[in-house]
């Protein structure tokens, strides 16, 4: 067994998304602080709170800026947070300029940018893998849509219906989590710019211009203010997220039922070898489905509990997100991944 079965040497095979797992590494993560960090300065430059030539210098040095990650590592361990460690050597590396780095903001604001940012990018690949899996299930509809099954309530059998019928149960609900996509996309693509306390108080009559171009900048939504305690967005896209493992584990485990010898109403052209049995194709995709909407289902309660926030911010809920919504993207990303690879050796029997 393995901490996590995403990044291992050898499950990641199996259920890992390199794709997905890279936007949560720490360079991904360090990258999109770094994003913001000069967007803010250019932002404030352009507003007149500082020097529009300190702006052009702080993007400088962060375009050539490499962190010492031993020093940020340690830190975090101290601070909870990186962005202080971060910070400091930006201000360092940005020499008589320095002063001016983060000026006005907190780190959450760094850090829940930094996210919304990587999630945004999240967004848009499994709106392309759904697009993708919905051609995979309308083709297996045209081949054997018009195939008749035995359709089972409460695991018996009850009467015939058409493989169509069957087929529509798998790709419908997906067709709805992708008509939620705009949706939730609106939830997490926000600007998360408050400063200390969620007023921004520092920067006075020109908040609302310095929030207006960063936003701007970043690609993202400005909001009336941040949503530093306010989770409900990222609780969503959790909620979205155990949507669409359910939907594929629920035609992982029709078809892994289907596949049974002694059922023999689909086929699978490929499978898992068993080291006893020889002559077994074990349905591992259609298993690692049905795990992965368990996995996503356990932990979306997680995500709920990280709503309750105290007061203006909370490190112990905010912690939480961290240790749950990784793993979270990333096994949805995976379960994407497995049911395209899964469905083209898929076939209804005659």
């Amino acid at each position: 067994m393995t901490v996590s079965s995403f990044d291992h040497p050898l499950l990641s095979g199996f259920l890992g998304d390199a794709e997905t797992a890279e936007l949560f590494s720490a360079k991904a993560d360090l990258d999109a602080m770094l994003v913001f960090e000069a967007a803010l300065a250019n932002a404030e430059g352009a507003a007149g709170i500082f020097p529009a030539q300190a702006a052009s210098a702080i993007e400088k040095a962060i375009a050539g800026f490499r962190p010492d990650t031993s020093a940020l590592r340690d830190a975090t361990a101290r601070d909870g947070v990186v962005v202080p460690e971060l910070v400091r050597q930006l201000r360092e590396a940005a020499g008589e300029h320095g002063k001016h780095v983060h000026f006005g903001a907190t780190s959450q604001d760094v850090i829940d940018t930094s996210l919304a940012l990587r999630l945004s990018r999240a967004l848009a690949l499994f709106a392309k893998r759904l697009s993708a899996l919905d051609k995979v299930l309308a083709d297996l509809d045209t081949r054997f849509g018009q195939l008749e099954v035995m359709a089972h309530t409460r695991m018996q059998a009850a009467v015939p219906v058409p493989a169509a019928r069957k087929i529509a149960s798998w790709r419908d609900p997906l067709k709805r989590c992708r008509e939620r996509l705009a949706g939730i996309h609106g939830d997490v693509a926000i600007l998360h710019f408050g400063g200390a306390a969620g007023t921004l108080d520092k920067l006075g009559d020109k908040a609302d211009a310095v929030t207006e171009a960063l936003a701007r900048e970043l690609g993202l939504a400005a909001v009336e203010r941040a949503r530093h305690s306010e989770r409900d967005g990222v609780a969503a896209f959790a909620s979205w997220l155990s949507l669409v493992t359910g939907s594929l584990g629920k035609m992982g485990q029709d078809i892994a039922l289907m596949a049974q010898s002694e059922v023999g109403e689909i086929r699978l052209a490929s499978g898992g070898g068993s080291s006893a049995m020889p002559h077994k194709v074990n349905p591992v995709g259609a298993e690692a489905l049905v795990a992965l909407a368990r996995f996503n289902a356990t932990l979306v309660g997680g995500m709920h509990q990280a709503l309750v926030h105290e007061n203006e911010r909370s490190g112990a809920a905010w912690t939480l997100e961290w240790l749950i919504l990784p793993q979270m993207t990333v096994a949805t990303g995976a379960a994407l991944r497995i049911a395209t690879e899964l469905l083209p050796g898929v076939s209804f029997a005659d």
